[in-house]
């Protein structure tokens, strides 16, 4: 366990801006507000409006079209950069209320650059059949052909002008606030624990990093405080649940979304047929992964697994990594994948891009977010020295890698799918992997690698099955009524059972984890939950096409993350010769997951 001793890595910021008081933030913001009255006025100008007709010269049209898109990436990449500054005090100390109210001007002005892109998306479907025209005059347009292609594609789900101008701005005081006091909850919790004979008042954050303590008598208390935690705020949780959700629901029967999937698979950028092949493929693979949580349970001297158990080291002895450790075992491997890679890495290490301490006031978890004006990602991780926190800093390093490699695309070429988002963190979270189990010098260490890779497996395999079965269910009965603390902690239950089945103890399952996945709370984002295991799989796929070219790999890789933001995944994914649309693919990687379950029951 890290102490305060071990001066775990707070995130600099200062080359953004010197603080979120100084003159340059401010003269920044009212930049930015400049540049949104200069876009509103350049739509109005130009009767960019779905309720205007519109001209039919295509020359004109051209013209208007560059314009906005230069206009709206410029104000995008500094909002982005302004919104994830304040995002990075406000994650790591929810008390800073100068923060969360630049927090919420920040949402103000996004609200802006949301109604000004349905503006223009309605304006684009009424001239759609002149599309292809306007592409061939070259310019932005062309430039930005994949992104006005979807536009069109997904301007068939527009409310009237007026109404979605009122949803975005209603979003403010509504879906948008449930999310945001979900986050403040959480970061702010605290719940007593006893350890080392004494109690402590600790946050939900710290709790979290001690499921993987040697101690089981330890980690049983830590799931009972956990649980006793979430039970102290059910109820205003609920509410954030039920606010989000509802919204959700009203906004896609509006828009004439079938559910709420249509729109996740849409923004997904694969079809209904491709996930319900993914997760078929995953449910048919459960019974290998029950296989592996007997036996963990087995090595841990018990009949079944508890929750309190599923993160647990397989002895007293399990290696902890200082932070340090940890550095120069990333940047070693990254190395050998590539150079490039390896640099990045290095810069973020070398310039405290990377917070790492557990905190009160900080949010749990992990992500990865990027500074476009400066050309930088900033990293959030809960460093508690495990082998499955190395891999955690080892995969959001591999989100800021992919914003690497789409430096120099505007902003609306760097939106990304939720599913190949996932891609080069999957992908470095492997490299790392594979380079413990080429080190291991004993099969107790192969042991314990093998163990934290399959503890990660489950969770985005099998977790992330109950987590979209909770949410599906909990979508459709939302649009009946709301639920309540108890339907949700059901619903999860029964969801936990359906996945686990026998691998876990069904008397201990976590009926709170519905309470504390921020992922739950995005009106943004429905069913942020997938992508995470087609993410592993893509990415382990990529892995298996590496391990056959080599070197070669390297610049096709790039590429392929370069690109992300200009494709479906299936096209993307077919430069590899992978089609996601056939369970082949899937059950491929899989059956990597298969042979680790075998060789960890061979131990």
């Amino acid at each position: 366990m890290f102490t305060k001793t071990n001066a775990l890595p707070h995130w600099d910021l200062s080359n953004v801006y010197p603080s979120l008081e100084s003159d340059a933030f401010a003269q920044d913001v009212a930049e930015l507000k400049a540049q949104l009255d200069a876009l509103d006025g350049y739509l109005d100008a130009n009767q960019i409006t779905s309720g205007a007709a519109p001209a039919s010269d295509v020359d004109v049209l051209s013209g208007v079209a560059n314009g906005y898109l230069d206009r709206v990436n410029a104000a995008q990449g500094l909002h982005t950069t302004l919104h994830m500054y304040v995002y990075c005090f406000v994650a790591t100390d929810s008390y800073n209320a100068t923060a969360k109210r630049l927090f919420s001007q920040m949402d103000m002005l996004r609200s802006r650059l949301l109604q000004a892109g349905v503006r223009f998306k309605g304006w684009l479907g009424r001239i759609a059949p002149l599309l292809p025209q306007i592409l061939e005059r070259g310019g932005a347009a062309f430039r930005h052909a994949f992104y006005l292609q979807e536009l069109v594609q997904q301007s068939q789900y527009l409310m009237s002008e007026a109404q979605e101008t009122l949803s975005t701005e209603l979003a403010l005081s509504g879906a948008n606030a449930w999310e945001n006091l979900q986050g403040t909850i959480c970061s702010q919790l605290t719940t007593p624990l006893e350890r080392d004979g004494k109690t402590e008042q600790l946050p939900m954050s710290v709790i979290q990093t001690l499921y993987s303590d040697p101690d089981p008598q330890l980690r049983q208390r830590v799931y009972e405080a956990d649980l006793a935690g979430w039970e102290s705020v059910r109820e205003p949780l609920a509410a954030c649940m039920n606010g989000v959700k509802g919204a959700t629901v009203i906004i896609d029967r509006r828009r004439g979304r079938e559910d709420a999937l249509h729109a996740a698979i849409d923004e997904s950028r694969i079809d209904r047929a491709t996930i319900e092949t993914m997760m078929g493929a995953m449910r048919q693979n459960f019974p290998v992964f029950r296989k592996y949580l007997r036996a963990k349970a087995a090595r841990l001297g018990r009949q079944a697994l508890p929750w309190w158990d599923l993160y647990a080291p397989l002895s007293q002895s399990e290696r902890r990594y200082s932070y340090a450790e940890a550095r120069d075992f990333i940047l070693e491997h990254f190395g050998g994948f590539s150079e490039r890679l390896a640099n990045y890495a290095r810069r973020a290490f070398d310039h405290n891009w990377i917070d790492a301490e557990p905190r009160r006031g900080k949010v749990g978890g992990a992500f990865c977010d990027e500074l476009p004006t400066v050309g930088e990602s900033r990293i959030l991780c809960n460093f508690d020295g495990s082998l499955s926190q190395v891999l955690t800093l080892a995969h959001e390093l591999g989100h800021g890698y992919h914003s690497e490699c789409m430096v120099g695309k505007t902003e609306l070429q760097k939106t990304l799918p939720m599913t190949l988002a996932e891609t080069a963190s999957i992908f470095c979270e492997t490299i790392t992997t594979d380079a413990m189990l080429a080190q291991t010098s004993s099969a107790a260490e192969e042991l314990a690698i093998l163990e934290t890779f399959l503890s990660d497996s489950t969770q985005t395999i099998v977790d992330i099955s109950s987590r979209y079965l909770f949410e599906k269910e909990v979508f459709e009965r939302r649009a009946q009524s709301e639920l309540s603390a108890d339907d949700f902690c059901d619903i999860m239950t029964r969801a936990q059972k359906a996945t686990y089945g026998d691998g876990m103890d069904e008397r201990y399952l976590h009926p709170y984890m519905w309470a504390w996945k921020p992922h739950y709370y995005s009106m943004e984002y429905p069913f942020y939950n997938y992508p995470y295991a087609f993410g592993l799989l893509f990415g382990l796929g990529l892995y298996a096409v590496y391990q056959e070219r080599g070197a070669a790999f390297v610049p096709e890789y790039d590429a392929l993350l370069a690109s992300t933001g200009a494709g479906t995944a299936a096209d993307l994914a077919a430069r590899f010769g992978i089609d996601i649309r056939q369970p082949a693919f899937w059950q491929g990687s899989l059956k990597v997951v298969e042979a680790r379950v075998g060789r960890y029951l061979e131990l």
